[in-house]
């Protein structure tokens, strides 16, 4: 008997490269289905589970921001997060051509290019948080700190108070 073999995402081959520890859960979904969804098919606290948006500035660069999945990105301050004027979330038709995942699949390890990333500096106190996988049905618990090394990023005060 052969034992299948856990097919490893491009997300998931970085962590390994960085010899970053982390836990895969996957869950049967074969549509976007939103983060509280994701984290009530897994049993999750909804406050450990980060969402990954990605926006446009003024200056037409991209920007990512990783929040609690039942918060809400304050645009005022994540553009002062990235010395923007403003910024805008991208359509959701232009997700795969900018950082090569799909609408419920997308996470900040991993993408096309490294954009500029901020995750929200409620992560900070927590001992691990769940991310996009890199594939819809994936998800990944990590610490923080390793998330943040992991995509070059900073924490921030970045989501509606």
């Amino acid at each position: 008997m052969s034992k299948q073999k856990e097919v490893k995402t491009n997300a998931m081959r970085i962590l390994d490269k960085l010899k970053i520890d982390y836990q895969h859960q996957t869950y049967e979904s074969d549509a976007f289905i939103d983060g509280l969804q994701t984290a009530d098919k897994l049993d999750l606290p909804y406050e450990l589970v980060y969402k990954t948006l990605v926006t446009v500035g003024k200056s037409d660069d991209y920007f990512v921001f990783v929040i609690p999945i039942a918060e809400e990105l304050d645009m005022k301050k994540a553009a002062r997060s990235v010395d923007e004027k403003s910024i805008a979330m991208i359509h959701v038709k232009d997700l795969n051509k900018i950082t090569g995942y799909v609408r419920g699949g997308c996470t900040a390890i991993g993408m096309k290019k490294q954009y500029q990333t901020i995750i929200s500096d409620t992560a900070k106190g927590l001992a691990e948080i769940y991310v996009s996988g890199g594939k819809i049905g994936s998800q990944l618990k990590l610490r923080p700190d390793d998330l943040c090394h992991a995509v070059h990023a900073v924490y921030g005060d970045i989501i509606m108070k």
